[in-house]
């Protein structure tokens, strides 16, 4: 499967209904106040970085990185379509997302995530690339409902080690 990536600065309804669809996966995952998602108003704001996914025309994964403080971000929305999800799509945008802070001079890439057994895979997938558990970064409060984890620095070989198949 053939994707391609690229920054999003203005909404489709293509792309609306899939961060809506993320939104909608989530439900009853967490109670309200511990789902940090955020809309696609919130997610074309300046200073955040959009991306999607794409293949034969389709949105199949999106991700964000936002400013936390100087030289650190979050990832914010990571998805993949449901339909398409363990063919390496989440991969390739967590490296193509790596890979873009890295470029920026970033050096260090933190995210929150859910506890519940519906995360476990995205939690697996961002340990392999280098990911460890953190305390609550930026905004947040400590959460148990939430997964707090941080790549510092952003090197190469967390590049690499998110490409790399299963």
């Amino acid at each position: 499967m053939s994707i391609v990536i690229e920054r999003v600065e203005t909404s489709t309804p293509a792309l609306s209904d899939f961060i809506a669809a993320h939104h909608a996966d989530m439900q009853g995952t967490a109670p309200p106040e511990s789902q940090h998602a955020l809309a696609i108003e919130r997610l074309l704001a300046p200073g955040i970085r959009l991306f999607a996914a794409t293949t034969a025309g389709r949105i199949v994964a999106s991700g964000a990185l936002a400013p936390v403080e100087q030289s650190h971000e979050e990832l914010k929305s990571m998805r993949t379509d449901p339909a398409v999800r363990g063919r390496g799509l989440g991969r390739a945008m967590l490296a193509f997302l790596i890979e873009d802070a890295a470029g920026r001079g970033i050096l260090r890439l933190s995210l929150e995530t859910g506890r519940h057994e519906f995360f476990a895979p995205a939690r697996a997938m961002y340990a392999k690339a280098g990911f460890v558990e953190c305390a609550a970064f930026g905004r947040y409060l400590p959460d148990d409902n939430s997964a707090f984890m941080t790549l510092v620095p952003v090197p190469a070989a967390s590049r690499e080690r998110a490409l790399q198949p299963r």
